[in-house]
């Protein structure tokens, strides 16, 4: 069984405490994925960067307050946070 497989049977079986621990992580990323974007300006290239970072954790959040599925969820997580991770280190350098 692969990491991903584990993570997404671990957080399908605490989904609602680790729902609350997602939103708060998602959410927090995103901000600074933001923050990060703006201070190199707000030409039309940050501002789709903010879109994205912003639709993402919106999907996010909103997939958990619609009561999705887990698997779902989980899926819209990882993307949140390898997103807003990218837009962070991409900001950085």
């Amino acid at each position: 069984m692969t990491l991903y497989a584990k993570l997404n049977e671990e957080f399908s079986h605490n989904f609602l405490g680790y729902s609350a621990l997602a939103m708060i992580v998602s959410t927090s990323l995103g901000g600074i994925a933001i923050m990060t974007t703006l201070m190199h300006g707000h030409a039309a290239l940050q501002m789709f960067l903010v879109f994205i970072s912003v639709a993402i954790c919106s999907a996010h959040n909103a997939s958990i307050l619609t009561v999705q599925k887990p698997s779902v969820v989980f899926h819209l997580f990882t993307a949140s946070v390898l997103i807003n991770t990218l837009l962070i280190i991409g900001n950085s350098i």
